[in-house]
């Protein structure tokens, strides 16, 4: 396995995406590094959950001269494992750059109730994006097409708020989500 193909046990695409993109419930998925499974397991996601990377981002930034606000960035989320996997791939390579170390992509089911439900939102952010292609553009046009779709043709500047996240599996919530409510998903 490349460090980009996605584990079988992961591959959900098939199950979850049709004409009008990814089915939606209240099973979501969050993509992060093992380095930072113990902290989930006790505390559960939080808003701009890791810890360790912020703190070394403040120390650099008076370090050298600047200055460092902490913001709560929302806990990402998407209804594909497949998706996940990229982003616990994205997180996996930051941590192992900035520490130095030799973490892993997990993926994490998060079960939500209906009121937690009703606060999960599409990630319009991600119009960036669309305007100037990446990697993930490309993995959600692979995935597609693996499943014998026509790739989603986004325009940033007239979308539906909803496309970000039924097309593309784009989602966030501004609320953390109790460790109780979520499993980390292994072979």
């Amino acid at each position: 396995m490349t460090d980009t193909q996605t584990p079988a046990y992961l591959q959900d695409a098939a199950q979850l995406l049709t004409e009008s993109g990814f089915t939606t419930s209240n099973v979501w998925y969050h993509g992060t590094a093992s380095g930072l499974i113990e902290s989930i397991k006790t505390h559960g996601l939080k808003q701009s959950g890791d810890a360790e990377s912020n703190e070394r981002a403040k120390k650099t930034m008076s370090t050298i001269g600047g200055s460092y606000k902490e913001h709560k960035d929302p806990i990402f989320l998407t209804q594909s494992k497949e998706l996940a996997f990229y982003w616990a791939l994205q997180a996996t390579k930051t941590r192992n750059l900035r520490f130095g170390g030799n973490e892993a992509p997990v993926v994490i089911e998060a079960n939500l109730t209906e009121k937690m439900n009703e606060l999960v939102k599409p990630d319009v952010g991600a119009a960036a994006m669309l305007l100037i292609g990446n990697d993930y553009t490309d993995k959600v046009n692979e995935i597609y097409q693996a499943n014998k779709l026509a790739a989603p043709d986004i325009n940033p500047s007239s979308a539906d708020r909803m496309e970000y996240l039924n097309k593309l599996g784009l989602a966030y919530i501004k609320k953390g989500i109790p460790s109780e409510n979520l499993i980390v998903l292994s072979e």
